[in-house]
């Protein structure tokens, strides 16, 4: 298998549909944990606000790195052969997955994630969206090469 590269873009499309099931769960548990706390069960607020931050900081995480490439921890293109993947940052920094390197697709077909351990011993996982890719056609190539880390 030749060495091959795949260059990210953003995902608007796939960004509008994250805001549309982050925002409206964030604000219904602040909703509910603002009326718990003004009718007295202070217990259940703390669980529910705990809730909504976690939930806010994954929507921000997936909206701002995966999907618009935002951060500089996001990657940007990889490229995969039989040795492992090589993932390019925003930063501008590599880093090769070459150890215990897993690939794993959804159900739906919509995105596919690559697991694995850099050279310097560190657990790096990516999740790559279909409308990251520039076709659909180059997102398929993209599983067929990962394919072979099954």
């Amino acid at each position: 298998m030749a060495e091959r590269r795949f260059d990210l873009r953003q995902d608007r499309r796939g960004m509008y549909w994250d805001l549309a099931l982050y925002v409206p769960t964030v604000i219904a548990l602040a909703s509910v944990a603002f009326q718990l706390w003004y009718s007295g069960n202070e217990g259940f607020t703390y669980l529910l606000m705990f809730l909504t931050t976690f939930m806010a900081l994954i929507g921000f995480n997936r909206v701002a790195k995966t999907r618009m490439m935002w951060l500089p921890s996001a990657v940007v293109s990889f490229v995969v052969s039989k040795k492992g993947v090589v993932l390019e940052t925003k930063a501008g920094e590599k880093s090769e997955l070459a150890q215990n390197v897993r690939f794993f697709s959804d159900f739906a077909g919509k995105s596919i994630a690559v697991t694995g351990i850099d050279l310097q011993g560190k657990r790096q996982q990516c999740i790559f969206h279909r409308g990251q890719f520039s076709s659909v056609a180059e997102f398929d190539e993209a599983k067929a090469a990962l394919r072979i880390f099954k």
